[in-house]
């Protein structure tokens, strides 16, 4: 269910997105606990029945204020059989990714960038100077074909990004490096998004942080190492 119209976009390297219909049928993407019922908001309990921040008078401020995802979750209540908790965490999780997803894209804009050319040079740019990488080791990185590699490197080379170096030794071999054009508009694009991202995790303090970078690591262990 989770939302109206949601895409579901990209991790740090950024993934494929799936759609999220406020008409979305019961049954459909993400199942939601068999016939659990909605869990209402009990005495002490905030919107979505999370408690308030333990004491935290900040944090119980902030689950007060209503948000989208409160107002998906008041008009699917008693309608949908889903865990409230489960459904507000989700849905956040969806929507802050779709919103970096709609920063990634502005920030390459300014540049000059393609998504699929900043994920290229991304990948030079992290293996440090010489920022080189042979075409094949690319295309497993990116996880695109033979072809599909050498038509990003064309129009990366056009753009004077990137150039391909033949082997002095074996002239059958090819190396991708990052030229200083390209590592420039890398930088720029990165800093862009850094200072986005920075500023969507701004409200929290450097212990709301750190207990986030706890939960989130926990959610994500469970999914990368199912029992």
């Amino acid at each position: 269910m989770h939302g109206d119209g949601r895409e579901h976009g990209e991790g740090r390297e950024h993934g494929e997105s799936r759609e999220h219909g406020e008409g979305r049928q019961h049954g459909e993407g993400r199942e939601h606990g068999g016939d659990r019922e909605p869990a209402d908001r009990g005495p002490g309990r905030a919107r979505g029945g999370c408690e308030c921040g333990r004491g935290r008078p900040e944090v119980a401020a902030a689950i007060e204020v209503e948000d989208s995802v409160d107002r998906h979750i008041a008009r699917w209540r008693h309608k949908a059989p889903f865990d409230e908790r489960v459904e507000g965490i989700v849905t956040r999780i969806q929507m802050l990714t779709k919103h970096l997803g709609q920063v990634k894209g502005r920030a390459l804009a300014e540049v000059g960038l393609q998504a699929f050319e900043f994920d290229t040079l991304h990948r030079l740019a992290s293996r440090g100077a010489p920022y080189r990488a042979t075409p094949s080791e690319l295309a497993t990185e990116l996880m695109v074909s033979p072809a599909g590699i050498t038509g990003r490197l064309d129009t990366l080379e056009e753009a004077g990004s990137i150039r391909r170096i033949r082997g002095t030794e074996d002239r059958r071999r090819v190396d991708v490096e990052l030229t200083e054009s390209g590592r420039a508009r890398w930088t720029a694009a990165t800093k862009l998004l850094d200072g986005a991202e920075r500023a969507m995790v701004e409200p929290l303090d450097e212990i709301d942080q750190d207990e986030l970078i706890a939960l989130l690591k926990r959610m994500l262990l469970r999914v990368e190492n199912p029992a």
